[in-house]
């Protein structure tokens, strides 16, 4: 028994409702913005028995409606960026180093840990990465880490004056640092061992050849991506 033309636009306007809600889910989940783009390319024609080949008006409304998932595609594809940029996976603790043609580099990375800090007056801190678009504000060689006052908290040690030269601590960033704002910064680590865990206060950390080279890569400016 033949389908109402009435079913059958019921049946497209869902599909094509489906179709647009997939754009949007792969653009904010993929990993990259290229898995977003394959993962669009692969999704499947409207099945012919849906379409009618006896319906020219349902057919004009199906090439419409691809017309416009074909442009929503370039779209995509035209944020991607040429120069380097960096996507970060806090769930997989994994890093990739790309640009708009390929990939440079990938690998393992240790992010947030999610552990509640309380201080007991009053303060608080929960050491997560921020997630987002987000740039390179400035680089730098030979970090020196400025200890914040929970990295004292949290060894139960006294608070010391903002000057006081306990701040001030060496070599734990690794050879380079690169600063995203409010304090996170994707640098290096003394303990390479636990790479690809969630063990940080919230920086991204690198293993040595990993920061090398997405140091050399990434400029002022430069985007990364973490989710």
């Amino acid at each position: 028994m033949k389908k109402p033309d009435s079913i059958k636009l019921l049946m497209v306007s869902l599909s094509i409702a489906l179709t647009i809600g997939l754009i949007y889910f792969y653009l904010s989940k993929s990993e990259t913005l290229k898995e977003a783009a394959i993962s669009l390319y692969s999704f499947p024609d409207y099945p012919e028995a849906l379409a009618g080949k006896d319906s020219v008006q349902l057919a004009k409304k199906i090439s419409a409606t691809e017309k416009r998932i074909f442009a929503l595609q370039k779209k995509i594809e035209n944020l991607w960026p040429y120069d380097p940029y960096l996507i970060i996976n806090t769930t997989r603790n994994s890093f990739v180093l790309r640009t708009k043609r390929q990939i440079l580099r990938e690998g393992i990375c240790s992010t947030g840990s999610y552990i509640l800090l309380d201080a007991g007056d009053g303060q608080q801190w929960i050491f997560k990465t921020p997630k987002g678009e987000l740039r390179i504000l400035s680089k730098v060689v030979d970090p020196v880490w400025v200890k914040p006052d929970w990295a004292f908290i949290e060894e139960s040690l006294p608070v010391p004056s903002v000057n006081d030269p306990d701040r001030y601590e060496y070599g734990s960033l690794g050879d380079y640092a690169l600063r995203l704002g409010d304090g996170y910064m994707i640098h290096g680590t003394l303990y390479q061992r636990f790479l690809g865990l969630p063990v940080t206060h919230g920086c991204v950390r690198l293993g040595d050849e990993d920061l090398k080279i997405v140091y050399k890569n990434l400029q002022i400016g430069s985007k990364v991506y973490i989710f």
